[in-house]
């Protein structure tokens, strides 16, 4: 069976864990923390990187620094995954889903500023397959209206939207390294801004509510209770696996972007005879190969394509159910307007197996078995 993800290993992992052991500081921040860090901020053109404990709890700083209250509203769209809701619903929040493009499967930038209200806090653009969402269009009506940007860049490492990396173009920026993003820690993410007057409410929220960043920095004699704050620090172990890939990041890219364009090639004659279609990439983006997707015509043909690959050694997976349609979102939010391809398009989609290191046999076995579903 081709797997469908195996998380990413570059060979120097255990190395730098019993680096990390033998330092006798383990707990969050230590060496391999803040190399991890500074790494990112100086190849990513970031202001402040803090790595945290998962996308997840970074969205959830991201939420509580941009003073999102009980009673505001925040625009998102309804195909992402639970976190990018979950992280404003916790503070009180109602969400509001907006309609998708179904070239890009991203927010549809067109749909936001009709979407706004007096309670409008905050827009959070989902990058899906790491492919950016339209930034300059939203910059400009957050902007005008006064409002707080998230991007959720959980796929988005090393991608970019007109030479800008995603996750440093909005306020904040919340980047992924779960086992199945292009690089891991196993569990882990990171909270990306520019704006320096957010890094010490950054660092106290951080580290349970208390100033102990001061401290170790020498900058006070002892740390004390300063505000609201959760253990967001991941250990020193996490960050040694990620500081093992990103010393690899060039070549993981590069072998994800191998593996993304064989497939966009080999298929392409489908494409061309309107049996699937293929990933669009907008002209002023550049992506990571995070994931290869196809479409099937409907949700029907997609469950036999799947069922199909399954049965010939092949595992291919759909992705999100529509956050609006499960009962959470009933619940914590609304759709504005129509959902004209939001579950549309959530039902075509198909993702195929992608992570370093696939061999060229086994890619070379998915396309044949695609073609031979196809010429059945």
């Amino acid at each position: 069976m081709i797997d469908f993800n195996i998380a990413p290993h570059t060979g120097n992992e255990v190395k730098y864990i019993q680096e990390a052991i033998a330092s006798g500081k383990i707990c969050g921040d230590g060496t391999f923390t803040k190399k991890c860090s500074q790494w990112m901020k100086e190849h990513f053109y970031t202001n402040q990187a803090f790595l945290t404990t998962s996308c997840t709890h970074a969205l959830e700083m991201a939420a509580v620094l941009s003073g999102v209250k009980p009673g505001d509203e925040v625009i998102l769209p309804s195909y992402t995954f639970v976190s990018t809701a979950d992280a404003f619903v916790q503070r009180g929040a109602s969400l509001v889903f907006v309609d998708i493009r179904p070239d890009t499967m991203n927010l549809d930038e067109t749909l936001i500023e009709d979407a706004i209200t007096e309670k409008t806090k905050a827009i959070v653009p989902v990058h899906y397959a790491g492919v950016a969402c339209e930034m300059d269009t939203i910059m400009n009506i957050a902007k005008r209206h006064h409002l707080k940007v998230v991007e959720d860049a959980a796929q988005g490492f090393a991608s970019y939207y007109k030479g800008k990396s995603l996750g440093t173009i909005g306020d904040f920026g919340c980047l992924s390294f779960h086992e199945t993003k292009n690089l891991s820690m196993g569990e882990g993410g990171a909270l990306f801004f520019q704006n320096n007057a957010y890094q010490e409410k950054a660092e106290i929220l951080r580290e349970k509510g208390t100033d102990r960043s001061k401290f170790f920095r020498g900058q006070i004699d002892k740390y004390t209770w300063q505000d609201y704050g959760s253990s967001y620090l991941p250990s020193d172990l996490n960050a040694a696996y990620l500081w093992a890939q990103l010393e690899m990041a060039d070549d993981i890219q590069n072998d994800r972007m191998a593996t993304w364009n064989f497939y966009n090639e080999a298929l392409k004659p489908l494409a061309d005879k309107e049996l699937i279609e293929q990933p669009f990439i907008p002209k002023d983006c550049i992506h990571n190969a995070h994931m290869y997707y196809i479409k099937l015509p409907n949700l029907e043909s997609r469950s036999d394509f799947i069922h199909y690959l399954r049965e010939h050694g092949v595992m291919s997976v759909f992705h999100y159910i529509p956050l609006h349609s499960a009962p959470a979102g009933k619940k914590y939010g609304r759709f504005f307007g129509e959902d004209r391809y939001t579950t549309k398009e959530s039902e075509r989609l198909v993702r195929l197996p992608m992570y370093y290191q696939l061999s060229q046999a086994d890619k070379e076995y998915v396309v044949k078995t695609i073609f031979d579903y196809f010429n059945r």
